[in-house]
């Protein structure tokens, strides 16, 4: 039993680690955006900088202690890893759910969303499996005997583990699983199919007795059945308070809103656009990368002249920033504004871009990936 019980939390410890890190690793970019919002809540704004790294440092790490405990590669020192890692991810998963702070861990990434809660059950059920591995831990036997060959696969690991991560940041994720991935309709996202079910809420009222001070708590259709209200010495005291008791269909973008410098909506004139268009997002203009953004005026400019097709510029970033990056590269396309969350998911990229036609993501690329004029030219707009 015991045999048994060492093997399984090997094996189940070893591929949750490996999965859970290449999910993250798939993202690094919107992993460190919920690293960022840990660090607002621990006022540790100062390491904003480094989410990036950290993060790609956390998703390898789960790789190798993974793969190393599969191997059985320094069992003993991988198993005070594992001991490590499940109560750092514990705490913040139990701080998370229990103080309300951050609604989703990223613990899969936007792979599988997952609430605080059910975030810190996984952890615990999951550290009830390395608490195993770790008391058993001078039991774990690696797959290859010698020492030479059990350190040679360190390398591989490394590079393997970090290598994913730092890939993806310079490219892109591989799978894009953001509600503006390829095929996705944006204006169809925004709003609740017709039947879907709302959100249902309870009212609580609290009542007292104006003859023997006696207090109670009851809800709407209690007090309704009861029919309390016809008893007058039962008088409702304070508010009222309403709690969401069953979660109805929640859309997948419902924070997107995009404004011209006045402030006009232009939200639903560019996302049913009917033609073809590009969408450039560049949620922080003083960090984007100023040369992408000239290759891509180029590019789109040939595109604009030999097909008339429109690009703007989707930004988080304040009308005056807009304005001095415009003196400065002398940009082609209009400004639009929108707030930064829905650009961060929009593509992970600084600047990125999409190709919409009406509102359907035709295609997206990272700013390193973007296609030249005549390869645009040939896949969508030859005659």
């Amino acid at each position: 039993m015991k045999k048994f019980s060492i093997a399984f939390s090997r094996i189940l410890v070893g591929l949750l680690f490996i999965f859970s890190g290449l999910i993250k690793a798939n993202d690094p970019l919107g992993f460190s955006y919920k690293l960022e919002e840990y660090f607002e809540v621990f006022h540790l704004t100062v390491f904003n900088d480094y989410a990036a790294i950290l993060a790609i440092f956390l998703c390898g790490l789960e790789i190798i202690l993974g793969a190393a405990l599969l191997l059985g590669i320094y069992a003993k020192k991988v198993a005070w890893g594992l001991l490590g890692l499940i109560f750092f991810f514990t705490f913040l998963t139990f701080y998370s759910a229990y103080f309300k702070v951050v609604t989703s861990c990223g613990c899969f990434g936007d792979a599988i969303p997952l609430t605080p809660w059910q975030s810190f059950s996984k952890d615990l059920v999951l550290f009830v499996f390395i608490l195993i591995l770790f008391v058993y831990r001078s039991q774990l036997t690696p797959l290859f005997s010698k020492a030479t060959m059990q350190a040679s696969l360190v390398g591989p690991l490394c590079v393997i583990g970090f290598g994913a991560g730092f890939f993806t940041l310079k490219y892109g994720p591989v799978f894009d699983f953001l509600p503006y991935k390829i095929g996705n309709n944006i204006p169809q996202l925004m709003v609740a199919p017709p039947g879907a079910p709302q959100d249902e809420y309870e009212i609580q009222y609290t009542l007292k007795n104006s003859k023997t001070g006696a207090t109670k708590s009851l809800t709407d259709k209690e007090y309704l059945k009861q029919e309390v209200w016809k008893d007058s010495t039962w008088i409702i005291v304070g508010d009222p308070e309403s709690k969401l008791i069953k979660k109805g269909y929640e859309v997948k973008i419902k924070d997107l809103k995009i404004t011209d410098p006045a402030g006009e909506d232009f939200t639903k004139l560019i996302l049913e656009y009917p033609d073809y268009q590009f969408i450039v997002v560049a949620y922080e203009l003083k960090n984007a990368d100023h040369y992408a953004l000239k290759r891509i005026n180029e590019v789109n400019k040939t595109l604009a002249q030999q097909f008339r097709v429109p690009t703007i510029i989707l930004t988080a970033s304040s009308i005056a920033e807009s304005y001095e990056l415009n003196r400065v590269l002398f940009l082609d396309f209009p400004f639009f504004f929108a707030d930064a969350v829905p650009l961060k998911s929009m593509v992970r990229a600084n600047p990125g871009i999409l190709l919409l036609k009406n509102g359907v993501v035709i295609n997206k690329w990272h700013f390193r990936r973007f296609p030249s004029a005549e390869s645009l030219r040939t896949t969508y707009f030859k005659k």
